[in-house]
């Protein structure tokens, strides 16, 4: 008998991106381009990116802003469709699923954005907010039982259940995220995306809403999509790292020999940006020079107009994720070479 996807007797990953690309038309208007002749523009956000998060594991992406984080993200929980290549969840292709399938698959995938300032509806209290997931997917047989729902879901993310009558602009910033956690859980979720969930928070604030989110991860099981630029908080809840540089993946590795070995010199430079507390003299490399324009990307490598290891090679030639050891995958020519010490 053949298996059902989502069933539990399905192995493997739960989410895959295979060979994912995102392409925007961000060309002027029709006839704008007409009278002035300009060319269509195309921003390749996100290209060509591949990997995949087991069962109750922590991926983090890295790297600078605009890199294609957040695009990748919205991709994964079908926000936004990708322009070639598929996002498979438990083994369905999001992109081709349709009808009652769609929304069991939604049940089961949530994100929790950056800003818990816009994520919320102000006009709503907390009580409507964290119950419309409920409503629409059914979670409940009768009406009664959604508010004692609700209170159980804010008490879980360390709130009082009095505050499901209060309006969001009555919380502060971390209170508002853990609302924006309570609203994720609310469907039953099996899959988060957060979206730097914490960056817009202060740093002990951070640390409260960090901790909640592995004490959930336990006690659910829960698998996360991680996108940050701050590293720190990046080794604190991964499991493995993937490193973003112009819309592609750099270096994918497992958490600890990526901070202790890593090997692409765009994630060198990363970890050498990070200020050194204990104060040991180590040289250090700074991330220097500007991201290049995505409407216009450099041929060969794209980080070879900042890479002190840059070789003719680098400047025709694109490099792919090769194996460089102990699970980590790099794609960088002087890797692959032996010229990285």
């Amino acid at each position: 008998m053949s298996e059902v996807p989502g069933s539990p007797a399905r192995r493997g990953p739960l989410i895959e991106a295979d060979h994912v690309s995102k392409v925007f038309d961000v060309s002027a208007p029709w006839l704008n381009r007409i009278i002035e002749r300009q060319p269509r523009l195309m921003l390749h956000a996100v290209s060509d990116v591949s990997f995949s998060i087991e069962r109750g594991e922590t991926l983090a992406l890295v790297g600078e802003s605009g890199c294609g984080k957040s695009t990748m993200a919205r991709m994964m929980v079908g926000l936004y469709q990708p322009s070639s290549g598929a996002v498979r969840f438990d083994g369905v292709d999001l992109r081709t699923a349709r009808g009652a399938p769609v929304m069991a698959l939604r049940r089961r995938m949530q994100m929790i954005f950056q800003d818990p300032y816009a994520s919320l509806n102000p006009r709503w209290r907390v009580s409507e907010i964290i119950a419309e997931p409920i409503r629409v997917h059914r979670l409940v047989n009768r009406p009664e039982d959604v508010r004692p729902r609700v209170e159980q879901l804010l008490q879980q993310v360390g709130l009082a259940a009095g505050d499901a009558d209060k309006y969001p602009h009555q919380f502060s910033g971390g209170q508002r995220q853990r609302i924006s956690i309570a609203r994720a859980l609310a469907s039953e979720p099996e899959f988060l995306v957060c979206d730097e969930p914490t960056s817009a928070l202060d740093v002990s604030i951070q640390a409260q809403v960090l901790n909640l989110m592995r004490a959930l991860q336990r006690e659910r099981g829960l698998t996360y999509l991680f996108i940050s630029h701050n590293l720190a908080v990046v080794h604190h809840v991964s499991d493995r790292v993937g490193v973003m540089y112009l819309g592609s993946i750099v270096e994918l590795a497992p958490k600890s020999r990526l901070f202790s070995a890593p090997r692409h010199p765009y994630t060198r430079m990363l970890l050498d940006a990070i200020p050194d507390i204990s104060l040991s003299g180590r040289a250090r490399t700074p991330v220097g020079g500007e991201v290049p324009n995505p409407l216009n990307p450099p041929a060969g490598c794209s980080f070879h107009p900042r890479c002190p290891l840059a070789n003719a090679r680098c400047h025709l030639e694109r490099p792919v994720l090769r194996a460089a050891g102990m699970g980590t995958v790099a794609a960088c020519h002087a890797v692959e070479e032996g010229r990285l010490d």
